[in-house]
């Protein structure tokens, strides 16, 4: 398997022991992503301390204020006040404004960032990536982690330097107008951090149930809607409904308990902060009755012990997000940085001219066009897990211009054996020889892209026919997807289409028949011009006529190339140039359809088994007209 970190996909597995403390070199990975943006971070920091500054200085300048007008009644000069005041405020606008649109700014830059190296890795990585982690699991890593991240990442830090800035500020501030006021107002913040620690505890266990269970909520809805069809044939609606009920329950109960906790948390903030002010507003008062202090002095204690307690709450509020989203920000990071198994070797990529990257290097093609003569596998070996070989000593050569057919029973190995030639996977054992060069010694890439597959279950992307055609061969014109629309049989059917080849095909392509999504597969493989053509299963969706047609096409296309067919059909590989028969991992047969007949061994055994269902089908038809 690839080289990743998380093993297990099931989101709640790590997050009580990441949980536990503030993985700082975590984050400092994160913060990578932000500091590209370093002219903005700048300003949102300058912002951030501004807004802060002003924060401190609205009390003094009520203070001032207020002795003044204490000192010499109505008849002071208010005016110079007036004005700081004014000006403090247009600051504040102004730097608040500036961090909104800042933070926007980094927020949506970073997720950007994130998503597109997470895509980029996504493309890159082997298929044995995506045997464990199911499609929720990958779009909930890049929609909601990512979201998540990217707002810590730019609102945390305006708030870190905010609430930092400000609660210096403040207690500088306090302690150069009356320090025994300000040790007895200050004397609260241990007494706070207790408090905040306990319940900050129990609010992010409550907290990371509510994001593992809404982890499970995402992957059964995308289960529930690729599998309708299935759950209807099988009436399961009322058992589904029943298992996403358990889940919404313990999802409501874990919200309930989340939100409980923070609702009593929230009240005892402010009863401390008001407790601090109770203090500074009892002992503030007797010493301006005794004159210690002036009335302005104790005005802004007033504020200062309201106002002090604000960061304490922003602060760790963030501080528990970033322990909640530690999770989240280790599998991104280490699905960005993930190693695929397959991949060009250095001495590849040297020779390429190609550096490799921290994130497992680039798309790297070698640029030969040259035609491939030969395929030969030499004691291939392959497992995905060592206890268990799938194909074992797997000898085979193949020259262009054949067409290779493969048959046999299920789990026999045939996939697998197709999936280690195109370099899918590579074997465990033994070589894949391409004109005699082990084809690790060549760039994956020139290796895929010499590749066309048609798959049993074809895949067609959201837009056109003539886009999902011309995705074989981007440079195509449309006359050419048009003539490989005809050598794969497709044309017809797409004329009758009401916008011909501008037909929307919808999501999946929803709108269209499995047989003539097959065929627009097809046509794409054909455009692509593969000197290797992988067909599995390819002709099982559509009609025999059909399928006539496109052997006639095929026929023409695969003059010169190498053909796989994978068949279960046996009747429509009958003209193949050899056919082998897979079982338990080994080529047990090899030959035309002729000389295997003849043999007498599996494949006939097979053939024949074959041809009683089909003429037992047509009798059971014929009794039913």
């Amino acid at each position: 398997m690839d080289h990743y970190d998380d093993d297990n996909y099931d989101d709640g597995f790590d997050e009580e022991a990441l949980a536990r403390r503030v993985r700082l070199d975590l984050w400092k990975q994160l913060f990578d992503y932000a500091k590209v943006y370093r002219t903005e971070l700048m300003v949102l920091g300058v912002c951030a301390f501004l807004t802060a500054c002003m924060d401190v200085t609205f009390p003094l300048i009520t203070r001032a204020v207020v002795d003044s007008v204490a000192a010499d009644g109505f008849s002071t000069d208010l005016l110079p006040w007036m004005f700081a005041y004014a000006g403090a405020t247009a600051v504040m606008v102004l730097s608040i404004g500036t961090f909104i649109w800042m933070g926007g700014k980094i927020r949506t830059h970073v997720s950007h960032d994130i998503r597109r190296d997470g895509f980029l890795s996504l493309q890159r990585l082997s298929f044995s990536f995506y045997d464990y982690r199911p499609v929720g699991w990958l779009m909930a890593r890049m929609t909601s982690d990512c979201e998540r991240l990217s707002n810590i990442l730019a609102w945390g830090f305006l708030d870190l330097v905010w609430g930092l800035t400000m609660m210096a500020g403040i207690a500088i501030a306090m302690l150069v107008m009356n320090p025994k006021l300000a040790i007895a107002v200050l004397a609260i913040i241990p007494v706070l951090g207790w408090v905040s620690g306990r319940f900050q505890r129990r609010i992010l266990k409550s907290a990371r149930q509510v994001r593992a269970t809404n982890s499970r909520i995402t992957a059964s809805y995308n289960e529930a809607i690729m599998g309708v069809l299935t759950s209807k044939a099988f009436v399961r609606e009322q058992p589904n409904q029943g298992e996403f009920e358990t889940l919404t329950n313990g999802m409501h109960g874990a919200s309930v308990r989340n939100l409980t906790l923070a609702a009593i948390y929230l009240p005892i903030v402010i009863t401390l902060a008001s407790l601090a002010t109770g203090i500074a507003l009892a002992l503030g008062g007797l010493d301006l009755l005794a004159g210690a202090i002036t009335a302005g002095t104790l005005v802004a204690f007033m504020a200062y012990t309201r106002h002090f307690f604000d960061p304490v709450e922003q602060l760790g509020h963030w501080f528990a997000e970033m322990q909640m989203a530690q999770a989240s920000a280790e599998r991104i990071l280490s699905l960005i940085r993930a190693e695929p198994d397959i991949q060009d070797s250095p001495e590849v990529l040297a020779a390429l001219g190609v550096a490799r990257g921290p994130a497992g290097g680039r798309f790297a093609a070698d640029g030969g066009s040259a035609r491939i003569h030969e395929i030969e596998l030499r004691h291939v070996g392959f497992a995905y897990d060592p206890a268990r070989p799938v194909l074992r000593d797997v000898n085979l050569r193949v020259r262009a211009g054949e067409t290779i057919a493969i048959v046999g029973p299920t789990g026999g190995g045939k996939s697998t054996l197709v999936n280690v030639i195109c370099r899918f996977y590579e074997p465990t054992e033994g070589q894949v020889l391409i004109d005699g060069v082990d084809y690790r010694a060549r760039s994956l890439h020139w290796l895929q892209s010499n590749l066309g597959m048609v798959l049993q279950n074809a895949h067609v992307f959201s837009g056109s026919i003539m886009e999902n055609i011309r995705y074989g061969r981007l440079d195509a014109s449309d006359d050419e997807v048009r003539e490989a629309a005809r050598l794969a049989g497709a044309h017809a059917f797409v004329l009758e289409l009401e916008h011909g080849y501008a037909t929307e095909v919808g999501e999946g392509g929803g709108r269209l028949s499995a047989g003539q999504k097959q065929l627009i597969s097809f046509a794409r493989a054909i455009l692509a011009d593969p000197q290797i053509l992988v067909m599995d299963e390819a002709t099982s969706s559509v009609d025999t006529e059909t399928e006539q047609r496109i052997q006639e096409g095929l026929e023409r296309v695969l003059a010169g190339r190498i053909a796989f067919v994978i068949a279960h059909r046996l009747s429509t590989i009958r003209n193949a140039d050899r056919i082998i028969v897979v079982a338990e991992g080994r080529i047990v047969e090899s030959g035309t359809h002729a000389e295997l007949m003849a043999a007498q061994g599996r494949y006939a055994e097979l053939y024949r088994q074959q041809s009683l269902q089909e003429s037992s089908r047509g009798l059971d038809l014929g009794a039913v007209v």
